[in-house]
């Protein structure tokens, strides 16, 4: 099988998510931010594509206003940011539409877009179910994505049990999901990372309940 052609794809690392309502919970942020400079620093050495993703919620909006504080990339982000990146800046959860960045990894040639960055449960999840759709083979690295605790009129869940369903979820059908570390090797080898896909999730998801 031939390489995956990847570009990392770096998903709203802005500071909207280390304070506030939508602070990130689990994993813990600062853990998911140190597991993407490394995904970082590995890409730049292997001359692998970065994009960097901004998502704009309109002027005067009460998160991710542009020009706010909150809308700013974190620092480290900017640290690590070189010229050769290409910037996107969104305002749906996918990462695709409007901002023609299909286009630009098609004219790349890339095949596989390699997520990470915030949320799990919005932009992660919507880019990872569009980009079937688009063509392109995703990749999710788990402990580079964080959630948050939700309640709403349907129900409540946390952090945790957002995350790792969402985890789940997107091996079974979307997205080939791997820890960072995981990745750095599949990379470093050229080779896919392993996904699953729904039939083999739901024989193996019966078998467990079972057991349970």
């Amino acid at each position: 099988m031939a390489s995956p052609r990847r570009a990392l794809v770096l998903v709203d690392i802005q500071q909207q998510y280390f304070d506030g309502p939508l602070e990130i919970h689990y994993p813990s942020i600062t853990d998911s931010l140190a597991k993407t400079t490394a995904a970082i620093t590995a890409a730049t050495e292997a001359g692998m594509p970065v994009v960097v993703v901004q998502h704009d919620g309109g002027e005067g909006a009460p998160v991710f206003s542009p020009g706010s504080a909150s809308f700013a990339l974190h620092p480290e982000i900017e640290r690590l940011r070189t010229d050769d990146w290409k910037h996107v800046v969104k305002q749906y959860s996918s990462v695709y539409p409007g901002t023609g960045l299909a286009e630009w990894l098609r004219e790349r040639d890339i095949d596989t877009v390699t997520l990470a960055g915030y949320m799990t449960n919005n932009c992660i999840l919507a880019s990872a179910a569009e980009a079937e759709v688009l063509g392109f083979t995703t990749e999710v690295l788990s402990d580079a994505t964080g959630a948050i605790h939700l309640s709403n009129a349907a129900g409540s869940a946390s952090a945790t049990t957002v995350h790792q369903t969402l985890m789940a979820l997107l091996q079974s059908n979307w997205a080939a999901v791997a820890s960072t570390d995981e990745w750095l090797t599949a990379t470093a080898a050229g080779t896919s990372v392993p996904a699953s896909n729904l039939i083999e999730s739901a024989i193996a998801g019966a078998q467990h309940a079972v057991q349970s």
